[in-house]
């Protein structure tokens, strides 16, 4: 179910990323400014990358099979990294376009329009990419937080822009409309650079945050009445799924169903705390105690 909403919302993104291109170009088109092209230039990456989430998501939404038996949710991470190396990419052709203007700069025409039709823009991209953190931090999606993400970098880089923008007009000075278009530029850049950097992350199976980790074993701790010890705890995520491994030593003279009483009951308790947690408990008798890194019962 939770798939289906991020395809949905994807979708979206996509008929938002083209309403605001063709608001975007067509302020470019009447100004010719090269500031406001390196606007319309990274809504072009937007829209493809709402494409490509459209596409992930639609892959991860089909249950495991033989070959992917942990399912498919990794999709999702491909999906941030290759929307990463687009903004990576669209930073490099906005800093070309840059170069171009400064050695033959050109004079703004219409530049009150062009700055309507961008304010215009850079809202509709702040609400939507406001509504995509929302519902990604939701549906734990990595696609859905990577275009959210993205489009707040968008923003932050078109307010810079507008400024610019503003100075020119003010100055008269020409040469400040592709500065700020290299500007623009390097700084989404750096954003693209640090999307791939939390996808690739992803596909390395990276753990969660700190106090997450810590919340769990603390969980184990206080549902594990009966056991010894809990020891070699890990946890790994993978989409909207957060994979958890550890083993319990209990009693040797435990009987089994004691012992997997014990473990439903600590299920129960990490399922209730976080959704989409997958729980694999290695049930030991007491001779393998480690007593060191562990969780004391």
């Amino acid at each position: 179910m939770g798939v289906q909403q991020a395809k949905r919302i994807a979708a979206g993104s996509i008929a938002i990323g083209l309403l605001v291109l063709a608001i975007r170009t067509a302020a470019w088109w009447i100004t010719g400014s090269a500031a406001l092209y390196s606007d319309a230039a990274e809504t072009v990456v937007n829209v493809a990358a709402a494409v490509i989430a459209y596409v992930a998501l639609g892959f991860a939404a089909r249950p495991a099979d033989a070959n992917h038996t942990y399912g498919h949710d990794k999709a999702e991470f491909f999906a941030a990294v290759i929307e990463g190396v687009m903004i990576v990419l669209a930073a490099g052709a906005i800093l070309r376009h840059a170069y171009f203007s400064w050695r033959e700069p050109t004079p703004l025409g219409a530049p009150l329009a062009g700055m309507a039709l961008s304010i215009v823009g850079t809202l509709i991209n702040a609400a939507w990419g406001f509504f995509l953190l929302r519902r990604a931090r939701l549906l734990r999606s990595p696609a859905l937080a990577a275009d959210g993400r993205h489009l707040f970098s968008d923003v932050v880089a078109s307010c810079g822009i507008l400024i610019g923008f503003a100075l020119v007009v003010g100055t008269g000075i020409d040469l400040l409309d592709p500065a700020v278009c290299a500007l623009t530029a390097l700084y989404i850049l750096f954003a693209g650079v640090g999307v791939v950097r939390d996808s690739v992350g992803g596909l390395m199976d990276a753990a969660p945050a700190a106090e997450i980790v810590q919340r769990i074993r603390l969980l184990v701790g206080e549902h594990a009445a009966g056991a010894i010890e809990a020891h070699d705890l890990r946890m790994r995520h993978a989409g909207r799924l957060t994979f958890l491994e550890f083993h319990l030593v209990v009693p040797a003279a435990m009987t089994v169903a004691d012992a997997h009483e014990i473990c439903d009951r600590i299920e129960a308790a990490l399922k209730a705390e976080m959704e989409g947690l997958m729980t694999t408990i290695h049930v030991e008798p007491e001779g393998k105690a480690k007593h060191h890194g562990v969780i004391v019962l």
